[in-house]
């Protein structure tokens, strides 16, 4: 069940769940940078996830 937080869906786990809708807007590719590394995560034709570095 999504809340009304920009995408985040609720859990009853202490862990933050996003929906893929929310952190691409309507993209299929975004940077996310990380200890000063950027990786790419993407979503692939058959709507799969495939994260690069």
């Amino acid at each position: 069940m999504e809340s009304g937080n920009q995408g985040e869906v609720s859990n009853s786990s202490k862990n933050r769940r996003l929906t893929t809708e929310s952190l691409f807007e309507g993209r299929t590719e975004i940077l996310i940078v990380h200890n000063n590394e950027e990786y790419r995560l993407r979503i692939t034709k058959n709507d799969k996830l495939i994260l690069t570095k």
